[in-house]
C-alpha cells in the first residue's frame, strides 16, 4: 500500500522561524509521511479513532489496535510532554478499554467528555442527554434488520448499517419521521460512513479540541488534527483559531489541507514520527 499524503487545499503551514521542521515546504510539494517533520516541542496532535487511527470494523466492538500503534503513541506522548490526545465520538471509558493499558488525554462523546491528562478524572458536559422516549424510538430502528446495530454511547446514539447498506435510505427516513416537529430541535443528526449519529447540540469535536487547547499540556502549541468523517468537520473548523493544520483520511474534506489514503498510513506516519529524534541522533 503506497504511503500517501496528498494535498487538497493551499494554506500557509510555515512554523515558527526557529522550528526545524519541513512543514513549510508542504504548501509547494506534498511529501510522503516519511519526510513530514514536526517540532514536537511546539506541536499538539489530536486524533480521531474510528476510520482515522483504526480500520473500521463490521461492528464497533470488533476494532483492533495494532501493538506497534500503542507503542508509537506511548513514545510520542512521552516525547511531546503528553500533548497528544484522542478526539472521538466514543466515550472515554470505551477508548480506555480499546487501547488498554494505554491511557491518553481525550475528548470523548463528541466533546461531551474531557480528560486533560491520563491521570485526570473525566469531566462530563452538563448538557442533557437524549430524551428517554426519543432514545427508545430511535433504538427500534434496529428492528428493521439484524444487520443494523444501534450503539448507545450515553450522550448520543449511533445507528450503524454497515452490515445492511441496503437499508440506508430507510434508516434515514425513520429518523426523519421520529424527529418530526420540535422533537429534535435541540439535536444534531450527523450522517457518516454507513452510520447516522444523533446527539444534543451545544458540544462537538470542535468544542472538545478547543477545551484541550485551552489547558496544559496543549496550550500554546500548534495543533494538528486528523479525522475522516462528517463528525470531524467541527474540529477542522476551529483549527484556524490556533493556526492549526488539518489532515483528512480517505479523501479531501473541508478544513483539511492534506490527506492520508488509509488509517494504516496514519499509523505508519505516527510510528515514524515517534522515532524522529532517534533517527536524528544517529
Amino acid at each position: 500500500m503506497p504511503e500517501s499524503l496528498t494535498k487538497s487545499e493551499p494554506i500557509d503551514v510555515a512554523m515558527s522561524a526557529d522550528s526545524n521542521t519541513e512543514l513549510s515546504q508542504l504548501s509547494i510539494v506534498p511529501p510522503p509521511p516519511s519526510t513530514l517533520r514536526l517540532d514536537l516541542d511546539h506541536t499538539a496532535i489530536f486524533l480521531d479513532v474510528d476510520g482515522t487511527l483504526l480500520d473500521i470494523a463490521p461492528t464497533p466492538l470488533e476494532v483492533r489496535v495494532p501493538q506497534h500503534l500503542s507503542l508509537a503513541l506511548e513514545r510520542l506522548s512521552a516525547r511531546m510532554g503528553g500533548a497528544i490526545a484522542f478526539i472521538t465520538g466514543r466515550p472515554v471509558a470505551e477508548i480506555d478499554r480499546i487501547f488498554h493499558p494505554l491511557r491518553m488525554p481525550a475528548a470523548g462523546g463528541h466533546g461531551a467528555e474531557i480528560r486533560l491528562t491520563p491521570k485526570d478524572n473525566i469531566h462530563r458536559s452538563r448538557i442533557a442527554t437524549l430524551d428517554d422516549e426519543l432514545r427508545e424510538d430511535l433504538t427500534r430502528i434496529g428492528e428493521l434488520d439484524s444487520g443494523i446495530i444501534v450503539e448507545d454511547k450515553g450522550f448520543s446514539l449511533a445507528i450503524h448499517y454497515r452490515q445492511a447498506p441496503q437499508f440506508g435510505r430507510e434508516v434515514m427516513e425513520h429518523i426523519v419521521h421520529i424527529c418530526r416537529s420540535e422533537r429534535c430541535e435541540s439535536l444534531e443528526v450527523l450522517p457518516g460512513k454507513l452510520v447516522v449519529e444523533i446527539k444534543p447540540s451545544g458540544y462537538d469535536k470542535g468544542t472538545g479540541l478547543r477545551e484541550l487547547m485551552s489547558n496544559p499540556p496543549f496550550a500554546g502549541r500548534r495543533p494538528i488534527f486528523i479525522g475522516d468523517d462528517v463528525t470531524d468537520n467541527a474540529a477542522f473548523a476551529v483549527l484556524p483559531d490556533f493556526n492549526g493544520i488539518g489532515i483528512s483520511v480517505g479523501g479531501p474534506v473541508p478544513g483539511a489541507s492534506y490527506n492520508f489514503d488509509h488509517p494504516q498510513d496514519v499509523r505508519l506516519w505516527l510510528e515514524r514520527l515517534s522515532r524522529q529524534d532517534d533517527r536524528e541522533r544517529r
